[in-house]
């Protein structure tokens, strides 16, 4: 695909959740100070599906944080649903193009999880927070590059175009992971579901797996795997962040915390592992 309405396509971005992102040249009527824009493309989609998306797309777009991806536009053309948002070109927390430590790993979940918050303020749920969807904000990019925040992007977009039939992550089994099993099993989503994704998302970066290991390539393996196995913290996580985590997934949703705390404790974290580094004279 070469392009979409009037969006000249420069690469794509990857695929999964039944649409695939590109990278695409800022039409003049987007009216922003940016080369680029991110382009999320959804094939066979039909017109109530659209009007649904572009409801919801509205409701986030009137959510107000420096964590969250801005909103740009959202069409419909030849069965085929799209909607733009800002690109930002660090890469992501799964596939960085900037130099990352632990300690830029804590800020941009801090920054995640303050996102999240704002969209539970606002009466909303993300429904797909996954470290392919925390985004890195550097004034350049490449491994000397630094970190200076983090955005989240990229709602779970795909229970609105298609109520009922999609499981979270599924075509994805990389995402299926970071989902809670709760909505897996068919229950609503809700904040405390977003909190629980957001100590996978955790957890994947501090320990550098999954929850559940290494999952399989074929997706309902994968889905028998989730929704049989519970999930392991890992062994060599620190003591405090298998703490966040183990609160985080806790079963029953009352006792998670908000996703507001877990952004106090994630930034406790950045603190305290900044200070560590600088006695040790590594910082």
């Amino acid at each position: 695909m070469e392009g979409i309405a009037d969006y000249a396509f420069v690469r794509s971005l990857g695929s999964g959740h039944f649409g695939e992102c590109f990278v695409a040249r800022t039409p003049p009527r987007i009216q922003v100070d940016a080369e680029y824009v991110a382009v999320k493309v959804f094939e066979n989609t039909g017109q109530e599906a659209f009007r649904r998306a572009v409801r919801e797309l509205r409701a986030i777009a009137a959510v107000s944080s420096p964590y969250l991806t801005a909103m740009y536009d959202a069409g419909h053309q030849a069965g085929t649903f799209y909607y733009s948002m800002e690109y930002v070109p660090g890469g992501s927390l799964r596939s960085p193009a900037i130099g990352m430590d632990q300690h830029a790993e804590y800020i941009a979940l801090t920054r995640a999880a303050q996102a999240a918050q704002a969209v539970h303020d606002a009466g909303l749920v993300h429904q797909d927070v996954r470290p392919g969807n925390v985004m890195l904000v550097s004034d350049e990019t490449g491994p000397a590059a630094t970190l200076t925040s983090a955005k989240l992007a990229d709602f779970g977009l795909m229970q609105i175009l298609a109520p009922g039939m999609a499981v979270p992550g599924s075509g994805d089994t990389r995402s299926l992971e970071f989902g809670d099993p709760a909505l897996v099993n068919g229950e609503e989503p809700t904040p405390a579901s977003d909190v629980w994704s957001l100590g996978a998302t955790l957890h994947w970066a501090a320990a550098g797996t999954g929850l559940y290991g290494e999952l399989p390539a074929d997706p309902l393996e994968a889905l028998r795997i989730v929704t049989g196995k519970p999930p392991e913290i890992s062994p060599a996580l620190p003591p405090e962040v298998a703490e966040l985590v183990r609160a985080c997934i806790a079963e029953n949703p009352a006792d998670r915390p908000t996703a507001e705390q877990v952004a106090g404790r994630l930034a406790a974290l950045a603190a305290s592992y900044e200070a560590h580094s600088s006695e040790s004279g590594l910082a």
